[in-house]
């Protein structure tokens, strides 16, 4: 139906179909709401995905190379895989569509994942570490695909959209690293290293995602908010009245933006990817760090119903803010949790979870906020590229902290680097009202 909706969209003479939509403000609030059912259903299965690399790539690393000194490096190419698949994702949709960019995103991570499954049947850890670069792809395109809900959003509707999105990453996210036990005796019956089985069932999801996305997201939100955006400007240039609503790029708030997400991603990363390796020196099983990822992912996503509504109503800014505040305390509480007390631990990481949660949809609205559409998709790609590179940084440094120092010195430090964020947010706002 719309195979050449990036030609259509960029020639003079709109397609029927695209025509219809354009003319019709109820058309577009149908496709805005059906495109959220859509990406729902693929963040549903990419969440699944997601958790696989977080729960068991270190210790996965751990177990093939028999030592914890390199724990931290799964984490950090995973996330340089997602950091060069945002950056492709996003030019690729600015270019073809959300759906063309989204949909090869996930296929690739699937791919990646049962490259990860073939390197512990085959035991080689070169495979093992270039498979973890493309499964890195799903975890970028499921971040993504927040974005794809907010293409065809009102003003009011903007961290709605996002935080919709989000918290059904939940369901697939939350039931991931509580499938460890049951994938790992899937993958003992067929012969396949244990803990290789939890990305047994990320590929199938991340698989599952692309394709769901590739069937259905059609008409593509970006190519008809795109057609909307020219139609606007075609208007505006033909009267004679200075454009309202045609902002130029904010810079300042794009620029807020990315530091609010990135930072939050460094510390929220750092703290833990070395949490499982924290409890495993305690003595807690498999089953405890699968307990204690779940809650903090589910911390990272559930509240983000709550917290899009929060924005929408109160600001980017004073929820930025928030999200400095819980990260410290997060890092405390982590910092001086007695090794052996679970509950602390589930406490910590819930509010680590919590805090990236403020972060991540205060900025991602920020972003879409200070971007037109024309070039939205590929801003939010270059951006959500820094946002993994600091995750992978942070997964490196993590492990190199803790391995010369402590979990207590990593924990305060990412609390610490948390306040920093707070002059940042009131520098944008100040140069805004100028």
């Amino acid at each position: 139906m719309n195979h050449h909706s990036s030609d259509s969209a960029t020639s003079k003479e709109q397609p029927v179909w695209l025509q219809e939509y354009m003319n019709s403000a109820e058309k577009q609030q149908q496709l805005y709401r059906r495109t959220l059912l859509i990406v729902v259903i693929s963040q549903i299965f990419g969440g699944a995905g997601l958790a696989a690399g977080i729960t068991v790539g270190a210790l996965l690393a751990q177990d093939m190379l028999g030592t914890s000194n390199f724990a931290g490096v799964p984490t950090a190419l995973f996330t340089l895989g997602s950091a060069g698949a945002a950056y492709f994702v996003g030019r690729l949709s600015q270019k073809l569509g959300r759906r063309a960019g989204l949909a090869s995103g996930f296929l690739v991570g699937g791919i990646g994942a049962v490259g990860v499954v073939l390197a512990a049947v085959l035991h080689s850890v070169f495979l093992l570490f270039a498979s973890l670069v493309l499964y890195g792809a799903g975890t970028a395109t499921n971040l993504l695909a927040r974005y794809a809900g907010t293409d065809l959003a009102n003003g009011k509707q903007r961290a709605t959209a996002v935080s919709i999105a989000m918290v059904f990453t939940t369901f697939g996210a939350v039931a991931g690293p509580n499938m460890v036990g049951v994938m790992g005796r899937v993958a003992t019956a067929i012969g396949v290293p244990s803990l290789a089985g939890t990305f047994i069932l990320a590929a199938a999801a991340y698989i599952l995602a692309g394709i769901v996305i590739l069937v259905f997201l059609r008409p593509d939100p970006l190519v008809i908010a795109n057609a909307l955006a020219s139609e606007q400007k075609k208007v505006e240039s033909l009267s004679s009245v200075k454009p309202s609503n045609s902002l130029p790029l904010n810079k300042k708030g794009v620029t807020a933006g990315a530091v609010v997400m990135v930072l939050s991603q460094f510390v929220m990363i750092a703290i833990m990817t070395m949490t499982p390796v924290h409890m495993g020196h305690f003595g807690h099983d498999l089953n405890m760090v699968g307990l204690v990822i779940g809650i903090h992912i589910g911390a990272m996503f559930l509240p983000s119903l709550l917290t899009g509504i929060l924005v929408d109503k109160v600001g980017t800014t004073r929820m930025a803010i928030s999200f400095a505040i819980t990260l410290l305390v997060a890092g405390f509480i982590a910092a001086f949790a007695p090794g052996d007390s679970l509950f602390v631990l589930i406490l910590a990481l819930a509010l680590l979870g919590l805090g990236w949660n403020f972060g991540l949809i205060s900025g991602t609205t920020m972003i879409v906020e200070s971007t037109s559409i024309s070039t939205r998709a590929k801003t939010q790609g270059s951006v959500d590229v820094l946002i993994a590179l600091s995750g992978a940084s942070g997964g490196v440094l993590s492990g190199m902290v803790v391995a010369h120092s402590s979990f207590a010195t990593l924990s305060i430090a990412g609390g610490i680097l948390s306040i920093l964020l707070i002059p940042v947010v009131i520098w944008s706002l100040k140069k805004e009202q100028v």
